[in-house]
């Protein structure tokens, strides 16, 4: 058995179906600067599966994807809210900020990863809107799947879309894991962005086996206007955009993104199954999706990595990513390692 690797579902291969599209579209010449056949049909494909009518900006990265939408939608002197978890405020290094040329991150209490619907609805409220001294409230930022590993319910979705709304604002959702999400929801892709208003989606891929793909979708033709120019001026504008749209378009037709996330999403739920097993070890969230943060004894966490397992520490504990590849005879033998470590530790 090769090693296990738990540390991210970015360290997984991409999946054969999405090597099989680079290879088809890898024939002869094809127009570049997303004028290719491939394209424009991944254009129809997005606009199929969301119900409507969208423009596809593919993009290299996730913290791309979020820093340049969030630019179209928020001006230098607005206020982009988010949970205090929220990937833009923890692992993008100020990319938001950058790219929309000063705007202000405005961090709303969470629990589990998930935004306290009051208290983004308690903070917009009191942001001093109009006043001159004051970063203006311009977007709220929601991950589905979160930081930490859970989901938003529809109805707490719906309840967040309704406040961004009613308070003039726009609405931009972090789709990084947007399949684990609907996996674990079982939801449709227009459930969650057109019938409760999304603006703006970053469209990830990458995470679940796609080859350093990602994509910026506006539901909105303003927006994406003003995205064409962002785009471009921020690098991001693919010349052979033909490869980048072929494993995106294969991503979603015929259901493989679902496929490959439901897979990954029911290997972190075995793993969790068996490591709380395991004395003195717990879960410090719900496993709701791929990812697992865990408390466990230091003596377990060196001993699985000391045979090799790739695995995460944070926050006083570890976490522990499944991908579309992991197998379970790779769980169940990370799951066995701990049980020997875990029984040590007893002793």
């Amino acid at each position: 058995m090769l090693p296990v690797n738990l540390y991210s579902d970015n360290v997984a291969p991409a999946a054969p179906e999405i090597m099989a599209a680079l290879a088809r579209v890898d024939v002869g010449p094809a127009q570049p600067y997303g004028q290719d056949p491939e394209s424009k049909a991944l254009k129809a494909a997005l606009s199929d599966l969301f119900g409507t009518e969208v423009w596809v900006f593919p993009v290299s990265t996730g913290t791309a994807a979020n820093a340049i939408g969030l630019s179209a939608m928020t001006p230098p002197f607005g206020a982009i809210y988010c949970s205090e978890t929220a990937h833009i405020e923890t692992s993008e290094c100020g990319a938001a900020e950058l790219f929309t040329g000063g705007a202000k991150l405005q961090l709303v209490r969470a629990r589990s990863g998930k935004m306290d619907v009051d208290a983004l609805d308690e903070a917009i409220r009191k942001a001093g809107k109009g006043l001159a001294h004051r970063a203006q409230p311009a977007t709220v930022n929601l991950t589905i799947a979160t930081e930490r590993g859970t989901v938003y319910p529809l109805k707490d979705l719906e309840r967040i879309a309704e406040v961004t709304k009613r308070h003039g604002l726009r609405f931009h959702m972090d789709g990084a894991r947007m399949a684990n999400a609907l996996a674990a929801l079982g939801a449709s892709a227009a459930d969650v962005t057109t019938r409760i208003g999304v603006d703006v989606l970053s469209f990830g891929a990458t995470k679940n086996g796609a080859l350093n793909a990602e994509a910026i979708v506006a539901f909105r033709k303003d927006i994406a206007e003003e995205l064409r120019y962002r785009v471009r001026r921020a690098g991001q504008v693919w010349s052979k955009m033909r490869y980048a749209s072929a494993q995106l378009r294969a991503y979603v037709e015929g259901g493989l993104w679902l496929r490959l996330a439901t897979q990954a999403n029911a290997a972190g739920k075995r793993l969790s199954q068996g490591l709380v097993q395991v004395p003195d070890v717990r879960m410090l969230e719900p496993v709701e999706i791929n990812q697992l943060f865990v408390e466990m004894p230091e003596r377990v966490i060196a001993g699985l990595e000391s045979d090799g397992i790739g695995l995460g520490r944070r926050d006083g504990g570890v976490r522990m990513v499944t991908a579309w590849c992991s197998t379970n005879a790779e769980i169940d033998h990370v799951v066995a390692r701990a049980k020997v470590h875990g029984a040590r530790a007893a002793a």
